[in-house]
């Protein structure tokens, strides 16, 4: 029999790179979108003829509930979240709605339903936030910093209250920064690629950064949704923390980008105090050793090999659009 894999937010960098693994393994791949949101199918690219769309409201609690019934799903991955966290100061009871609302929903239709159903939130290290102490393991205290972290924090607890007091299979994963070439640009990984390669190509000639000196642990989204989908074949269901356990700074991230087109970043680079994030933590790093142990997942993608991908990605990008300047500026 065919396993159906349910996904929110599969329009996302997440949910791209985790349907394409599910295809490639034989499951039929669903993606729960808004009404609002069906003109977003059109980022699935290449998938999009080969995923199904449900539409439906996710803050519907009925409507949600019916669409779990009538398809049926051996796993559901609950990816729902505003994309961008620095987004969620501007609005907070929102951002708690999609993430936290979202999951309780699908908890409550597959508890409701008496589905044997496994279900993987998507949590996040900024449920971390203000870390007393590096790496982070499962067992770190949580310190969220801004509503998105606070959110998520919501969601891991909403799941882990279903799993302990109604028997659910149902976990967790405490993702760290994961990238890809399909990273939005106000991401800083994706805005240094795309300046990059712009300026490579003449495009522009200044890239504006905020702390050059911030850190953190940045891996490739393929790998990570790898990890998603082992947890949910794992006989217990357990959280687990996701990540390479490697720090890099901004500067490491601009030098790796520049190299890749033979250019010396710091020609092409200038800070900008006004783009430093008020919440800034440097040291969430994280500890996978429980992940990399129990259910033999390690990163595959080193960083120099990431961002080589991402800003060959950028070149083709921008020389396909006849050296189009949409989207580039900083």
């Amino acid at each position: 029999m065919t396993k159906t894999a349910l996904i929110t937010g599969i329009t996302g960098q997440d949910g791209y790179y985790l349907s394409h693994l599910m295809l490639g393994k034989g499951y039929r791949v669903v993606g729960l979108i808004p009404p609002t949101r069906q003109s977003s199918i059109v980022k699935l690219g290449d998938l999009a003829e080969r995923v199904e769309i449900y539409s439906v409201d996710l803050t519907d609690a009925a409507a949600l509930t019916q669409a779990v019934e009538q398809l049926q799903p051996t796993e559901i991955y609950n990816l729902a979240a505003p994309s961008f966290v620095p987004a969620s100061w501007d609005d907070p009871l929102g951002t708690l709605d999609l993430i936290t609302g979202t999951a309780t929903r699908l908890l409550s239709a597959t508890r409701q339903l008496g589905l044997a159903t496994r279900f993987y939130q998507a949590s996040s290290s900024e449920i971390f936030g203000d870390v007393q102490s590096a790496p982070q393991s499962e067992e770190t205290p949580f310190r969220p910093k801004n509503p998105y972290g606070a959110a998520k924090l919501h969601a891991h607890w909403t799941m882990v209250h279903h799993r302990d007091r109604y028997g659910l299979f149902a976990c967790s994963g405490i993702l760290y920064n994961h990238e890809s070439p399909r990273r939005p640009p106000q991401f800083v990984t994706r805005k240094i690629t795309l300046a990059a390669a712009a300026i490579k190509l003449g495009l522009r000639d200044r890239l504006s950064i905020g702390n050059l000196d911030a850190k953190r642990d940045w891996g490739f989204a393929g790998d990570h949704v790898e990890a998603m989908w082992r947890m949910l074949q794992a006989a217990t269901a357990e959280d687990y923390v996701i990540g390479t356990g490697k720090l890099h700074t901004v500067r490491d991230l601009v030098s790796a980008a520049f190299s890749c087109v033979g250019l010396d970043w710091q020609k092409y680079v200038e800070t900008d105090p006004e783009l430093v994030r008020e919440d800034e933590h440097f040291q969430l790093v994280a500890d996978p050793s429980k992940a990399m142990r129990n259910l033999n997942w390690k990163p595959q993608v080193r960083f120099e090999q990431l961002v080589e991908t991402m800003v060959q990605a950028d070149l083709k990008r921008l020389v396909a659009n006849n050296l189009s300047t949409v989207g580039i500026h900083s």
